[in-house]
């Protein structure tokens, strides 16, 4: 009996001693899944979180770039048409004549005409150019909060200046064609004095923008140098 007692017993106790392994693995089993779903999870926050600012980045620097290259293109085109109308401005002054059906025909009314055309023409799409190099400049200015790249960080800086100093030019050449504008309206009307006068105001604006053109220039071959940062990338 004594010997059968202790038979029950060890395999009583040996049954225990399963049990607990048994329990204490599948506790250990959930905790161990418990932090991997921890850690999986934080992981995906985090690599959302990367994806995130990652995407941000590229949003905003492509809107900036599209809005700033379309505020550089109409930007060359008012320049024609500022172009023209200082050329038609000028021959107006001179009171220009053309061989025209076998006389000399003064063109001075065409001329003036075609100068305030092209001044209007260039007043309108410097203003719009001035509105996409301010729109431009947000974009960027909002880029640098999505990389901590000393790189991207240094190379938007340069595209937050271009965009700021693109507004400067634009304006300046606005006023400039405005001065023209009003030169030749005068002339057509034979008020020589303010016609003076108003190229006075353009000489100096003009000298003003040439000033800033030459920082705008220097801005301008810095951007063009990282087309996308694909120089930056390079390096890493």
């Amino acid at each position: 009996m004594e010997r059968e007692f202790n038979k029950n017993m060890f395999i009583m106790l040996a049954a225990i001693m399963v049990g607990a392994i048994i329990i204490t693995y599948f506790v250990a089993d959930i905790v161990n899944k418990s932090k991997i779903d921890t850690l999986t999870t934080e992981h995906i926050v985090e690599i959302q979180g990367v994806h995130s600012k990652s995407e941000n980045f590229t949003d905003n620097f492509l809107q900036g770039s599209i809005t700033m290259d379309s505020a550089r293109e109409i930007r060359e085109v008012a320049n024609l048409n500022f172009d023209f109308a200082l050329f038609w401005f000028n021959n107006a002054l001179v009171k220009a004549s053309v061989w025209f059906n076998n006389k000399w025909v003064n063109v001075t009314e065409s001329q003036i005409e075609r100068s305030i055309e092209n001044c209007t023409n260039a007043m309108i799409k410097y203003l719009t150019s001035n509105d996409k190099f301010a729109e431009s400049k947000p974009y960027f200015i909002n880029a640098k909060n999505f990389t901590d790249n000393e790189r991207y960080i240094e190379v938007l800086g340069y595209y937050v200046s271009f965009s700021q100093i693109g507004q400067d030019i634009t304006l300046l050449r606005y006023n400039a064609s405005k001065f023209i504008k009003q030169a030749a309206e005068n002339l057509s009307l034979g008020e020589t004095e303010n016609v003076t006068l108003l190229m006075e105001n353009f000489s100096m604006m003009e000298e003003l923008y040439q000033i800033a053109l030459g920082g705008y220039e220097t801005l301008k071959d810095q951007i063009d140098e990282y087309t996308f940062f694909n120089e930056i990338r390079e390096e890493y």
